[in-house]
């Protein structure tokens, strides 16, 4: 059988080195498994080791969607269960990646890990692109010598968040067409048609209503300075985004919507089955509560659920219960979430309590996100009736006066 020059990691995080005898690759990464070490690198002892050139794609850079962060996690799962050493499952992904960026993060992270650091701790030099939750994940996976089942608990993670933010785009799809092409067409009608009415009525010398003149000032204004509309949505939408980037600002936004009708109600549903997947993953990958807490914290983007889970922490650090303190959160946290958990910790089966809880609230996402459309459409509707009614009416009266003096 050959032999093999490898390089390792105890479950202890202490480095190991040597010579083994093998068929294959695979063979020898379940060997050192047995022996509790893991694999980090390894070359043949009767051949020198091959430099290949990795083939470099042209796709831009730019960030790096759920969905290929998705993959990347259940890829590397199958590989580290096909016995792969984790730097060439690395430098696979790395050449499957159709991201220039993540291509270049992860043999980064190949790099760091050939040269002795932790997976995990390679990982967190990357917290704007692998988020705490998986950082942590991998950390445990280390710790305790099952990354492949702490990673499958990630991938189901990841999947479920996939779906809740599919579902919610897929039902917004429908209004966001409609209010787009409205816009259009009103803008198109204020430039082409409105002006030339405006000639007609001023030549004709009719006297016209406050609204029609309005409509038509509008109008007039589009017609001689039409790049000054995409100009001021992009100005809208920076500062709107500057000021979500401050605290009042967020603060007011992230209130507002949980105010809107339907809406609202979606989002406190997404946000209470994110907080309990998330917990109840990191429960059962062994994270301790408070941690998983801290963590939960930081994954969520509301204020005002971060606040909450943030007091938890806090309290459960204290010696308090998770339960109490979600009962005083009953506005944004339904009360069905902290009867559950009291429930979970009386029982001592929190993560399993959590994970069905977290089936019931993305059961409901999808079926409010269903019924989306069929609600919005007749709003949409009235809008649309109001908004042509407006025009019309502000066109047509002065016709119809018109009419009248002749």
């Amino acid at each position: 059988m050959p032999k093999y020059n490898y390089i390792g990691k105890t479950l202890q995080g202490e480095p190991r080195s040597g010579t083994l005898e093998a068929k294959n690759k695979h063979q020898l990464a379940r060997i050192l498994r047995a022996e509790g070490c893991i694999l980090i690198s390894v070359e043949s002892g009767e051949a020198k080791k091959e430099k290949r050139k990795l083939a470099i794609s042209i796709p831009s850079l730019g960030w790096i969607s759920l969905t290929e962060k998705m993959m990347f996690v259940r890829n590397l799962r199958v590989m580290i269960a096909a016995g792969i050493p984790l730097p060439r499952g690395l430098e696979i992904l790395a050449s499957q990646s159709k991201k220039k960026k993540f291509k270049k993060i992860l043999l980064n992270v190949r790099e760091e890990v050939i040269k002795g650091k932790a997976f995990s701790n390679a990982l967190s030099k990357y917290l704007n692109v692998f988020s705490e939750l998986f950082i942590s994940m991998v950390k445990v996976g280390e710790e305790t010598g099952t990354m492949e089942e702490v990673l499958g608990v990630v991938v189901r993670q990841m999947e479920k968040e996939h779906q809740i933010k599919s579902k919610i785009r897929g039902a917004m799809i429908y209004p966001l067409v409609i209010v787009f092409a409205m816009v259009c067409i009103g803008v198109l009608m204020l430039i082409m048609v409105v002006p030339k009415l405006s000639q007609v009525f001023t030549e004709l010398g009719v006297e016209l209503p406050t609204t029609t003149k309005l409509v038509v000032a509008v109008g007039i204004f589009l017609e001689k300075f039409w790049y000054t509309l995409p100009l001021g949505i992009v100005l809208l939408l920076i500062l709107l985004r500057t000021a979500l980037k401050t605290r009042i600002g967020r603060l007011v936004f992230d209130s507002l919507v949980l105010k809107i009708p339907i809406v609202g109600s979606i989002i406190k549903k997404t946000n209470s089955a994110h907080t309990v997947r998330t917990l109840s993953s990191l429960i059962t990958a062994g994270v301790p509560i408070v941690r998983s807490l801290e963590i939960v914290s930081s994954s969520l983007t509301n204020v005002y659920y971060k606040k909450a889970i943030s007091e938890a922490a806090g309290r459960v650090k204290e010696g308090g219960k998770l339960a109490e303190v979600l009962k005083g959160h009953e506005n944004i946290y339904p009360s069905l979430v902290a009867q559950m958990i009291e429930v979970g910790e009386e029982t001592g089966e929190t993560a399993n309590i959590l994970e069905k809880l977290a089936d019931f609230f993305e059961e409901e996402v999808s079926n409010a996100t269903k019924n989306l459309s069929a609600v919005i459409e007749p709003v949409l509707m009235l809008i649309i009736g109001a908004a042509v009614g407006f025009f019309a009416i502000s066109m047509i009266q002065p016709i119809y006066s018109l009419m009248r003096t002749l």
